[in-house]
């Protein structure tokens, strides 16, 4: 009831997923290392203080504990955020009170860029940069894009490729679907 729903639930039935993604474990990286070394000054201060200063060795712990919230928050924020590529769009969920769905259709994408990094080819993230005609979409910059050359490759392929031939694909995989009993996609 107050988890956030699944991106799946937002696509339509006649939409095929083709790419499900959350953004890569690196974009913690920095609120990790910002985390652990609040804790860490909290810590040292806390023991440095003669024990008549309880008081502040108090203050200090609640601002200990404000620092494990945020990075529990900025943790659970970031697994509920999800990128979904349909056939027909791009769709991202973001926020653990709020949701927010992001949504861009795969027909106004004119072009396509991703690029990365020395630390993002080491560690298997990119940044994707999606443009559209003339105007600035929710999703044109996308950073952190865990395996950006399969989302790449298959979004080109779906703005770019042969509709004829995806549609075929599309009914093949439908039926393959519905021959083994489970519920059809699209």
């Amino acid at each position: 009831m107050f988890a956030p729903r699944d991106p799946d639930e937002y696509l339509l039935d006649s939409e095929r997923r083709v790419i499900r993604v959350r953004l890569h474990w690196a974009s913690l990286a920095w609120d990790t290392f910002e985390a652990a070394a609040l804790l860490a000054v909290c810590v040292m201060v806390s023991y440095l203080l003669p024990p008549a200063g309880w008081l502040i060795q108090n203050v200090l712990w609640y601002i200990a504990l404000a620092v494990v919230l945020r990075y529990a928050y900025q943790v659970l924020s970031w697994w509920v955020e999800r990128i979904v590529v349909t056939d027909k769009r791009i769709l991202m969920t973001t926020g653990v009170f709020t949701t927010r769905v992001l949504m861009m259709p795969i027909s106004k994408v004119t072009d396509l860029t991703y690029k990365r990094t020395l630390n993002g080819r080491m560690l298997g993230y990119g940044t994707m940069i999606v443009e559209s005609a003339g105007q600035i979409q929710a999703l044109n910059y996308i950073e952190f894009l865990p395996k950006p050359e399969q989302v790449y490759d298959a979004i080109s392929e779906l703005v770019f490729g042969d509709k004829k031939a995806q549609a075929e694909r599309f009914s093949m995989m439908k039926a393959r679907r519905m021959a083994q009993g489970k519920r059809p996609v699209g």
